[in-house]
């Protein structure tokens, strides 16, 4: 059986099968432009990429970007004239896809940007997966879902495993599971007479903690 921590490390990239080559996570993806400076401002204004120093040593042109974990490098075409025309847009096609927080409010800005796009929607198991295609200035296809939905199972064994936030929380439920299995339950005697001076006390420390535990930042 496999336990809710393991389901967690191997969902973060914690566990690797015995032979394979010793990765630890996407560190970025290269794309070639027609226009560096096109590209630059749609990955920044678009999909929210901020640029980044790029080693001084490149004797070619090109920019870095970096955001949601992950590098994007765009590299400018030594032939800008042989690349692809854009076409139409094909959910089929070669593309990088970002989990969204609102897919309503992505397809609200798509609109007021006038970028175009096509929509799919794929059921699983009764879980609903939306998701937003549309083109780089060079044609590159963008995906924007919420495929965080569906859980990632392998293949080849029975391990369930789930987005990191997800696996986690798992961890924390099968935790709350265990503490509540194994609970004492403890009456306690019946407490004394509580005099006025007592009882003006314990209210004052209370008042006390109440205040500072109000100054605690979660940051």
């Amino acid at each position: 059986m496999v336990s809710s921590t393991t389901m967690a490390a191997a969902s973060c990239g914690g566990v690797r099968a015995a032979g394979v080559l010793p990765l630890a996570s996407l560190n970025h993806i290269s794309i070639v432009c027609r226009n560096v400076e096109a590209s630059l401002r749609f990955y920044t204004d678009v999909l929210g990429f901020v640029p980044i120093r790029r080693p001084g040593s490149f004797d070619f042109d090109g920019a870095w970007l970096f955001n949601y974990g992950i590098g994007i490098h765009l590299l400018q075409s030594e032939d800008p004239g042989s690349l692809p025309e854009k076409g139409e847009i094909n959910p089929k096609d070669n593309h990088i896809s970002f989990q969204c927080e609102s897919m309503v409010a992505v397809e609200r800005r798509l609109k007021e940007m006038g970028i175009p796009y096509v929509q799919r929607c794929v059921e699983e198991g009764g879980i609903n997966v939306d998701q937003i295609f549309f083109h780089d200035p060079d044609g590159f296809m963008i995906e924007i879902c919420n495929c965080d939905n569906l859980p990632v199972i392998p293949l080849a064994g029975a391990v369930q495993l789930g987005s990191c936030k997800r696996a986690a929380a798992a961890v924390v439920v099968g935790k709350q599971q265990q503490q509540q299995s194994s609970v004492v339950v403890v009456v306690p005697p019946p407490s004394p007479p509580v005099t006025a001076t007592a009882a003006a006390h314990h209210q004052a420390i209370r008042v006390a903690e109440e205040s500072s535990s109000s100054h605690i930042s979660c940051a």
